[in-house]
């Protein structure tokens, strides 16, 4: 009983890590990056680098867009990082 408890067990972890590795194949995680003077042009600019990104490499858009912004001494950087698959 134990046995078979431990095999299927076994076998749904499995099939659950086929499931999951074969949804994001064709996926990646495209990003961009902008430094600039103020934040508003940062995240603009990093936008616009994080599209440019997708569309150079083919592919679609899917997800969220995740911005993280950090102020410097005197200028702003911003990274946009999102999900693109083929």
């Amino acid at each position: 009983m134990r046995t078979s408890f431990v095999g299927l067990s076994l076998a749904v972890a499995l099939a659950g890590v086929a499931t999951w590795s074969t949804a994001d194949a064709g996926c990646r995680r495209a990003g961009g990056v902008a430094t600039m003077v103020t934040k508003d042009l940062a995240v603009f600019m990093a936008n616009a680098a994080l599209k440019n990104s997708i569309a150079d490499h083919g592919e679609r858009p899917s997800g969220p867009v995740q911005l993280k912004c950090t102020d410097d001494t005197l200028t702003t950087t911003c990274t946009a990082r999102r999900q693109a698959c083929k």
